[in-house]
């Protein structure tokens, strides 16, 4: 039985105009445009969610920032779109139109890319340059100083209060990877904030907590319910350096050189989710995809698991073969299901788009056939709606039309955000758990219309509301109906 709760999300990356807007200087119609259509695709795909990378490096796809309009938006850091819109408000609306999750991906360390051909005199590098890393190219934030974590969290809560997102989502981006030759310059930092602990990594991974932690507690204070999630490199640590790490060998661990204890999060429930990048295939032997699926599922303390695929490898000409599979990421979301993950975020959208080997066929047709309810998150709220009331029936010129009303608020004061609608056959047992008989989610208004009832078969509708964080409640209905010789009927 396919899974009724899944979480189906799609990164979608501004930076150097990877996927969204796919050039510099597009006007904003065409922007609006493109990103509909991005949402059009995904939705048909079977995604319930997308991560939009609305803070690329030092700067925003939003209005209400401290930080400079992008480049990758209008061409030019710090000039605002002409004739002027708001892409962060108007992309959360569009994503909520069909239903999709929205989570803002900001990238908390970049403040100057390698790519970028336009800095901004806002651009915090020029403006706070105390605060600056000089590393391989790029501009970076020094985390050793508490007044760039302050910083860093007052940034992220900007974009909580002012904008309906669904969640809050960083990367793998927090000390920079290793680079040939380059040296991160935070000595002095260290002299000054390293008291008490026995060697600047430590202090490194420390600085690193006490952000993910501050954070945490600024955005449940702004709203509990509000999701908080990060994608991590996808080892914490290999086993041979710690009895608690995953069976793998490779060269890189997010705990040991990014400075990331990704576990520790987890375990002190500073995150809601989690969401690793297991870029690697089931036939890579140093770091196979099965071994860190296996490793997550165990060690991820009563929050979620989200799996990150590389579907930007599927076809790709290199020494590992295995991405020549177009069953690779069908096969690695069959896996992660039997150990019990609670979903995949794809990297990215244009490669999604792109289909390489048909991948995405298979996901469309066959695993993401049937719609999947995001799962949800007890421990920020566990209170169903009530039920839809005075549920009906009536003929439609195009099929049988079911109107319902919205349900009197829930003791935490929540109605519906969205409706379910099952159906069954009068011989079935009906049973909520099964996503086959979901034949439609309604997420704009109480009306659904069943175009593909068959005359003389008789049916059973049940309707339920589900609120924002997907609590389902009691279904209306059943509502036992035929449809023979141009007539609806009912029946006991």
């Amino acid at each position: 039985m396919p899974p009724k709760r899944e979480f189906r999300a799609v990164w979608i990356a501004t930076v150097d105009n990877i996927d969204w807007p796919s050039r510099k200087n597009m006007t904003p119609a065409q922007q609006r445009q493109e990103f509909a259509e991005l949402l059009n695709f995904h939705k048909g795909v079977g995604m319930n969610a997308v991560f939009v990378q609305v803070r690329a490096a030092g700067d925003a796809f939003y209005a209400k920032s401290p930080e400079p309009w992008s480049e990758w938006l209008t061409g030019e850091q710090g000039r605002a779109p002409e004739p002027f819109y708001d892409p962060l408000e108007f992309m959360v609306k569009e994503a909520h139109r069909r239903g999709l999750e929205f989570h803002a991906w900001l990238n908390l360390n970049r403040l100057v890319h390698k790519s970028s051909t336009s800095v901004s005199a806002q651009n915090i590098s020029r403006t706070k340059p105390n605060w600056i890393l000089s590393y391989d190219g790029y501009k970076l934030f020094n985390f050793g100083l508490p007044e760039v974590r302050q910083f860093i969290t007052d940034m992220t809560v900007n974009v909580a209060r002012h904008y309906d997102v669904d969640g809050i989502h960083f990367d793998d981006y927090f000390y920079p990877y290793a680079a040939p030759g380059q040296v991160l310059q935070d000595d002095a930092t260290y002299r000054q904030y390293g008291q008490g602990f026995a060697n600047k990594n430590d202090w490194r991974r420390h600085n690193i907590n006490l952000l993910i932690q501050q954070i945490h507690e600024a955005l449940e204070a702004l709203n509990p319910r509000l999701k908080f999630g990060i994608s991590p490199f996808g080892v914490w640590r290999n086993h041979r350096e710690d009895a608690n790490g995953s069976e793998t060998f490779g060269g890189l661990a997010s705990y040991d050189h990014l400075y990331a204890d990704t576990r520790k999060w987890l375990m002190e429930g500073w995150v809601d989710y989690i969401a690793p990048q297991v870029y690697f295939s089931s036939g890579f032997k140093k770091v196979p995809f099965r071994n860190l699926v296996d490793w997550w599922a165990e060690n991820q303390f009563d929050r979620h698991l989200y799996i990150g695929q590389s579907a930007y490898r599927v076809g790709y000409q290199d020494t590992d073969k295995t991405w020549q599979n177009a069953a690779e990421i069908p096969n690695q979301v069959r896996y992660l299901r039997a150990q019990g993950a609670d979903g995949s975020v794809f990297f990215s959208s244009r490669s999604l788009r792109g289909n390489s080997l048909g991948f995405v066929d298979s996901l469309r047709t066959h695993l993401y056939q049937y719609p999947a309810l995001v799962p949800t998150m007890p421990w920020k709220d566990n209170v169903p709606p009530l039920a839809p009331q005075n549920l009906k029936a009536t003929l439609a010129p195009e099929g049988l039309e079911l109107l319902w009303e919205q349900p009197e608020p829930a003791e935490d004061g929540d109605t519906a955000r969205y409706y379910v609608v099952y159906r069954f056959d009068s011989e079935e047992k009906p049973s909520a758990r099964d996503a086959r008989r979901i034949i439609g989610l309604c997420h704009e208004g109480e009306r659904f219309v069943d175009k593909t009832m068959e005359p003389g078969r008789k049916y059973l509708y049940y309707v339920t509301a589900v609120d924002r964080l997907h609590n389902e409640g009691r279904p209306a209905g059943p509502l036992r109906v035929y449809f023979n010789d141009s007539r609806l009927q009912q029946f006991e």
